[in-house]
């Protein structure tokens, strides 16, 4: 079984930043491709970014390209996503994923491991 635990959520201010973990535990991280979801009230959970096993290959949806950045540290079993320039239009909950299967994948359905998700609240 997989642990998998977001911090770093929180409340700011349109323009700024904050920069989300995700922690695994409990199998090998290294073996798994990792996406950030997000979603807001009303709407559906959407894919925002994938990072394959190595960190050598990223995704992002395109509204976000420039503004997100996902990293991996295998060491620390960790996967990090950078928000900048954040707007009121990002306030959702923020979900991390893991997938066993090689690839990426921008639905839900492709992942095997979730996390609890964490609160992102931009303020306009």
């Amino acid at each position: 079984q997989v642990q998998v635990v977001e911090s770093g959520g929180g409340l700011v201010q349109a323009g700024g930043s904050l920069r989300l973990s995700c922690a695994a535990s409990g199998r090998t991280f290294s073996s798994f491709g990792v996406a950030w979801f997000r979603q807001a009230p009303g709407k559906e959970r959407e894919f925002v970014a994938y990072i394959n096993w190595s960190g050598t290959t990223e995704e992002y949806v395109d509204s976000l390209k420039g503004r997100f950045t996902i990293s991996r540290d295998n060491a620390k079993n960790t996967v990090y996503l950078q928000m900048n320039s954040l707007k009121p239009e990002d306030t959702a909950v923020y979900y991390c994923a893991l997938r066993g299967l090689s690839g990426t994948n921008h639905y839900p359905a492709g992942y095997d491991y979730w996390g609890q998700g964490t609160q992102v609240t931009v303020s306009s």
